[in-house]
């Protein structure tokens, strides 16, 4: 199949578009051993520090190939002791995690694979994670939890959950659990105390907020809590600790590294800064998601959440109740248009999905507004919807 040069508007949770800048840092060819390229290495760890706004002396970060997941996948095993209890009602080891949607659900499947005893705290798709709910639950008598695990922007629905406030709980409750939050959407454009908010652990992606390709995850963690976690993990290849004593050992990956994804990295983080870091993205994204919120308001749709919830990464929107409307048919006459967007993550509700990160800005968010009201017209559907 051929595709565009151009390629089309990805309006999605990932995989994002990126500036061709970006792409074309990837045209050079590096051997894993280069000096040049282990300096690479070295400025990407250390840079991703700095957007963290943390100290180094006392948090480091490893990268990871593979997806976010993977990271996600590398810190509940870190995180669990090998010798745990069964799976049962507060035991020791177990851990437990908070979610309101797809995304939180899943670390509960890769505990069950990995064999993880884990409990789970649900939400209703709508809402956050509840500090007050979590505060209750870990309150229970004689509770005791090695990992609270949370993600903290929910792109199944586009909640931002409340990470901080709820890791000051988990720090009071549970002093010697681990923090995790799954930060694998907002890192880079939603503003993160990870001090303050006393995160042990937190993961994201290359392909989000900071505009890479994909090809590689990485961990920010303590380093405290990343050198008591040596030996938990269960897998060779996610084993994030030794891949932290080997890039402090020799700068370099365990195995093959993504050598083109982290080439095009450092382009990305040179735009990231050149845009105005944390607060210029924010800004930007902030904007490209009032466009995008007002003209659909405009069109008749409606929001899965509350104004309350909703954050500027990602936006569920309802399917109108119109006959006429067939959300495969919707999302392939988009795509015709070269405007690509999600289908719905959740269980409750009928919704499709409009991410506004990436390479986008607010003329493409107007661009596609027009694309929507062109195919609903299409398909014989009014609008404004009634």
């Amino acid at each position: 199949m051929n595709f565009p040069i151009a390629g089309k508007k990805l309006f999605t949770p990932g995989p994002l578009g990126c500036s061709r800048t970006v792409k074309e840092a990837m045209l050079t060819d590096v051997g894993s051993r280069d000096t040049d390229f282990i300096e690479t290495i070295r400025a990407i760890r250390s840079k991703l520090i700095d957007i963290a706004g943390i100290s180094h002396e006392e948090y480091t970060s490893v990268l990871l190939q593979g997806s976010g997941t993977f990271s996600v996948e590398a810190v509940l095993q870190l995180s669990s002791p090998r010798n745990g209890a069964k799976v049962s009602h507060l035991k020791p080891h177990t851990l437990v995690t908070c979610f309101c949607s797809a995304y939180g659900n899943r670390m509960k499947v890769i505990c069950d694979t990995s064999g993880i005893p884990a409990e789970v705290l649900e939400f209703p798709e709508n809402n956050i994670v509840d500090p007050d709910t979590v505060s209750r639950h870990l309150s229970t008598p004689g509770a005791e939890y090695t990992t609270v695990a949370v993600v903290h922007c929910e792109t199944s629905s586009g909640v931002i959950n409340p990470v901080e406030e709820i890791g000051r709980v988990v720090k009071r409750l549970v002093p010697d659990a681990i923090y995790f939050v799954d930060a694998m959407s907002s890192f880079g454009a939603v503003p993160l105390d990870v001090k303050g908010g006393r995160l042990d652990f937190l993961v994201s992606s290359a392909n989000k907020c900071l505009q890479g390709v994909p090809g590689f995850a990485f961990v920010i963690a303590s380093k405290v809590a990343l050198a008591a976690s040596k030996g938990n993990c269960r897998s060779l290849s996610l084993d994030a600790a030794s891949q932290w004593e080997g890039l402090e050992q020799n700068g370099q990956f365990r195995f093959t590294p993504p050598t083109h994804s982290l080439l095009a990295f450092t382009q990305a983080l040179k735009e990231y800064e050149q845009q105005g870091g944390l607060q210029g993205r924010a800004k930007r994204y902030e904007e490209n998601c009032r466009v995008l919120q007002e003209g659909m308001k405009e069109m008749g749709f409606t929001k899965l959440l509350s104004d309350k919830h909703q954050g500027y990464i990602i936006t569920s929107y309802h399917f109108p109740k119109h006959n006429n409307f067939q959300f495969n048919d919707f999302y392939l006459r988009l795509n015709d248009l070269g405007q690509v967007i999600y289908p719905g993550k959740t269980t409750r509700a009928n919704c499709f999905r409009i991410g506004n990160i990436g390479e986008l800005y607010p003329e493409d968010m107007r661009h596609l507004l027009k694309c929507v009201k062109e195919v609903l017209t299409d398909m014989g559907i009014p609008v404004p919807l009634s």
